[in-house]
């Protein structure tokens, strides 16, 4: 009778092992599906990047321009959307053309009426001090008009423009 008592608390401690062991590899499998980086498609990239601020995302898409001022600035594509990414340090214009998985963290410019006033402060002391045109200084007030116009029809307070500060690539071409 000792012996069977033995074996079924020896065969319960086994079974309750065996069946943390399970629930641990489970847990860490789950860990790992929250850790991945979401992938947002670039038909999407305006409607969900809110959704993203200040996280890390993973966007695909071809390489259309790389900024000639600086070279700190791409634009991603497809058929269907597009990213702006913003880097500390230059792109590689052999980047051009290439199709790209980035990485990178979701940020936000929120253009509401403050920053329209500043911008319209901008526009003024520029046109003043020479550094704009008659017809520049025009196009700036009328776009700034066309954000207020815009916000008003859609009953919003601030329009968001959003971007990508980059962390890292692959090449397609070479995964």
């Amino acid at each position: 009778m000792k012996n069977l008592l033995f074996l079924i608390i020896i065969s319960a401690l086994a079974f309750s092992c065996k069946s943390d062991k399970k629930s641990e590899v489970q847990n860490k499998e789950e860990a790992i599906e929250i850790l991945d980086t979401p992938k947002v498609s670039l038909s999407e990239f305006d409607t969900k990047a809110g959704d993203y601020v200040g996280k890390e995302i993973e966007v695909t898409g071809i390489v259309d321009h790389v900024c000639k001022h600086g070279g700190k600035k791409i634009l991603l594509v497809t058929d269907e959307g597009d990213a702006h990414i913003v880097a500390d340090e230059r792109f590689d214009e052999a980047l051009m053309g290439e199709e790209i998985k980035v990485i990178g963290i979701v940020l936000e410019e929120r253009i509401d009426e403050a920053y329209l006033l500043k911008m319209d402060e901008d526009n003024i002391k520029s046109h003043s001090e020479g550094a704009s045109n008659e017809e520049q200084f025009n196009n700036k007030k009328k776009h700034l008009q066309e954000y207020r116009n815009k916000m008003k029809k859609e009953g919003i307070d601030h329009i968001s423009n959003y971007s990508l500060q980059y962390v890292s690539h692959t090449n397609i071409a070479t995964e």
